[in-house]
């Protein structure tokens, strides 16, 4: 095919912001190229650009060998269909679609067959006088169509214009507009933040972020073989792991090695491994290449959303101490004061201050009577940086004290290098009341136990997206109970049109040709 369209280095600002950093891409004749990318990040700047309504910064845009920088864009064969058609309300659609070539004083039946041509191309025979008023969205796009198409322009840029229509339109006319490309046999630009959009009509997808492209290729290519994390999220749905490439056609990823269909990595390189929920089958326990359990289970309409876990993550267990009040009261204050034992890492005894022991240990006092809250003005400990028991008094201004014990431990924590996961937590001591009047049990047993899990390689902050514990916190007693914090395991997405029940036991199976190596964000080749 012939190269029509050249973008070379193109750099635009606005407002000292960085819109396009460098955008290198070709287009060629009679392709239906859709750019693809969030809000915000320059699909459509590059697209207007191309049409003539603003100039890049640095860079050159070559039409048909020609530079067309400074060109205006009523000059360019080029024709724009935005999100909002723009259509005359006071035309009917005859009138719309023949204004361009009224402006052009061509011969009235010269303008009759163009548009005629046009109405049928775009199925609105019939509809020739019809006010717009009264066409339906769908209808108003195919006149904007028609509009653009009636000047014969080489290129058609299209700006998100099935974004306003419902989703049943918008998928009919995915379809018409690829059918009518192919009848035009003009080059389509599209701009889209829509995947299936891109996905179902486009030759040639340009996926985009932040003003950089991250992936040119056919439909099938960008889903099938997504270039790196970015891409694979963006187009479709996927189970994106962790992975050591060993060598070509070999990746290892959860700890074992599977064979693939990709080669030319560095030994041992660090890579992302995605496998789309289509492509993996859930079979028999004990059948497949990993075993698990049915997490849970989302109808889609035309499938099933399985979640399977086959790895509950890394998790630790510590023991709540509950007893019952004691509070203290004072009968020359008419205080009355509280506050719980509790344990502390040894490393965080030298940062600490009153108020952090003040609020771990739940000090308060207050007014008998009127129950109004007093202020604990002094903390008296002997803290060290040493394992042991160690009192703390809290006390008054008015001379009214409390004592507890603060356990002051080494670290304990579980690190998974399977997971790459680290996670600790620490014993604690609640009463009956502080638990009943938890509003969320889940967050504060977190808070009281200091639950805290990590990444192992970067120390990056992991969220505990499980909390374990077999008591009714409206029920609860005096006595020791057993929590277990855990992060999440791995999770495989499923689409799958059979039916199981949450907590079964399956086995998770895929093929060499189902697994997709990628490089990682930010690394080069």
């Amino acid at each position: 095919m012939k190269k029509l369209i050249e973008f070379k280095n193109i750099v635009k600002k606005f407002d000292n912001t960085l819109v396009l950093k460098g955008i290198d891409l070709d287009i060629y004749e009679n392709e239906f190229v859709t750019l693809l990318g969030p809000s915000g990040c320059g699909k459509t700047t590059l697209l207007r650009m191309l049409g003539g309504f603003l100039k890049p910064d640095e860079g050159e845009i070559i039409f048909d060998g020609t530079l067309i920088n400074d060109m205006p864009a009523y000059k360019r064969p080029i024709n724009t269909i935005f999100q909002k058609y723009a259509l005359f309300p006071h035309l009917n659609v005859y009138e719309n679609i023949a204004f361009g070539l009224k402006l052009k004083k061509m011969p009235k039946d010269i303008i009759d067959a163009k548009v005629s041509r046009m109405i049928q191309l775009v199925d609105l025979e019939g509809r020739e006088k019809e006010d717009i008023s009264v066409l339906s969205g769908g209808q108003q796009q195919r006149v904007a169509i028609a509009r653009a198409l009636v000047n014969e322009p080489d290129v058609l840029l299209l700006d998100e214009p099935l974004a306003a229509l419902d989703l049943k339109l918008r998928k009919e006319m995915q379809h018409e507009l690829k059918r009518i490309q192919q009848e035009v046999g003009i080059t389509f630009i599209f701009v889209t933040h829509d995947q299936e959009e891109a996905l179902t009509m486009s030759d040639k997808i340009v996926v985009i972020k932040d003003g950089t492209i991250q992936q040119i290729g056919t439909p099938t290519e960008i889903y099938n073989e997504p270039i790196n994390e970015y891409v694979a999220n963006f187009i479709g749905e996927s189970n994106i792991l962790d992975g050591i490439m060993k060598d070509d056609y070999l990746v290892c990823f959860d700890d074992k090695d599977y064979k693939c269909v990709d080669r030319d990595f560095k030994k041992n390189e660090a890579v992302d491994v995605v496998i789309r929920p289509e492509d993996i089958e859930i079979v028999p326990f004990g059948k497949g290449k990993l075993n698990g359990e049915i997490k849970s289970v989302l109808f889609k309409g035309v499938h099933y959303e399985v979640i399977v876990e086959t790895n509950r993550g890394t998790s630790k267990t510590v023991t709540m101490h509950v007893l019952n009040d004691h509070d203290v009261f004072n009968d020359e204050t008419n205080e009355l004061m509280h506050a719980s034992d509790f344990t502390m890492d040894i490393e965080d005894v030298e940062s600490v201050t009153d108020q952090e022991i003040i609020a771990r240990a739940n000090a308060q006092a207050w007014n008998k009577d009127t129950e109004e809250d007093i202020s604990i003005s002094e903390v008296i400990s002997d803290l060290k940086p040493q394992r042991g028991k160690y009192a703390v008094t809290f006390k008054t201004h008015k001379g009214s004290s409390i004592s507890i014990d603060i356990s002051v431990v080494e670290p304990k924590y579980v690190e998974d290098d399977k997971d790459n996961t680290g996670i600790q937590a620490f014993d604690f001591y609640k009463t009956v009341d502080e638990i009943k009047e938890s509003m969320a049990i889940s967050v504060d047993l977190k808070t009281w136990a200091d639950a805290y899990a990590w990444y192992i390689d970067n120390e990056e902050e992991v969220p505990i997206t499980e909390v374990r514990f077999d008591f009714n916190p409206n029920e609860i007693t005096e006595g020791d109970y057993k929590i277990t914090f855990s992060t999440e395991g791995r999770e495989y997405k499923v689409h799958t049109t059979k039916y199981f029940q949450e907590g079964q036991r399956v086995a998770i199976d895929f093929g060499p040709e189902d697994i997709h190596v990628m490089s990682k964000m930010g690394s080069v080749r």
